[in-house]
């Protein structure tokens, strides 16, 4: 007869209590999500993804792009995506927790978090209210969109030329594309 095994449930407080060691902290109701530091390619991608973003939502004051942010629903679950937009109506000072809207989520996916972020993390974030969620692949050279639908299973599409984003209305009349061989040059 086998033994039952106890997983520890933590709250977004206890993330308050884990070392500053470079490993990432994330909670998915409850369970510990546990990731090392990313390699430089994540950065650097993570970084042009941050620069596309902030020309056309942050100069013109739409929307703050960060990375990591983080996606909070108290008190089990905090993800922290590689990078997030949300809406400029919220001062730069409002708590995590505060934050009720979210508009994109993106995940470079490494060999350490690609299953937590593919199978478990990107239908949080949908389940969070995050209407679209990119996992962007260094490796395949591709960007995995997935968009949230009324009621439906999330519309998911693979790119592998250009990327596009348009935001909600607020920030109506802005489209970002990204060149994925601008986006991923030089991390053959």
């Amino acid at each position: 007869m086998g033994m039952a095994v106890s997983v520890p449930q933590y709250t977004v407080d206890d993330l308050e209590t884990f070392p500053e060691d470079g490993n990432r902290y994330e909670l998915l109701d409850g369970v510990l999500l546990v990731t090392p530091a990313p390699r430089p390619e994540h950065q650097v991608v993570v970084s042009r993804l941050q620069v596309a973003f902030g020309f056309a939502l942050v100069l013109p004051a739409h929307a703050h792009v960060v990375g990591p942010g983080a996606v909070t629903l108290p008190p089990r679950t905090q993800l922290a995506p590689d990078l997030l937009v949300y809406p400029a109506r919220f001062a730069p000072t409002t708590p995590w927790s505060e934050i009720t809207e979210h508009w994109l989520a993106v995940e470079i996916l490494s060999p350490s978090s690609h299953v937590y972020d593919r199978e478990f993390k990107r239908d949080a974030y949908h389940a969070l209210g995050v209407p679209e969620v990119w996992l962007v692949d260094i490796d395949a050279r591709t960007v995995e969109t997935s968009r949230a639908t009324d009621g439906h299973a999330p519309w998911r599409e693979v790119v592998r030329t250009e990327v596009r984003w348009k935001p909600p209305v607020a920030a109506a009349g802005v489209t970002v594309t990204i060149s994925l061989d601008e986006l991923f040059a030089g991390t053959e």
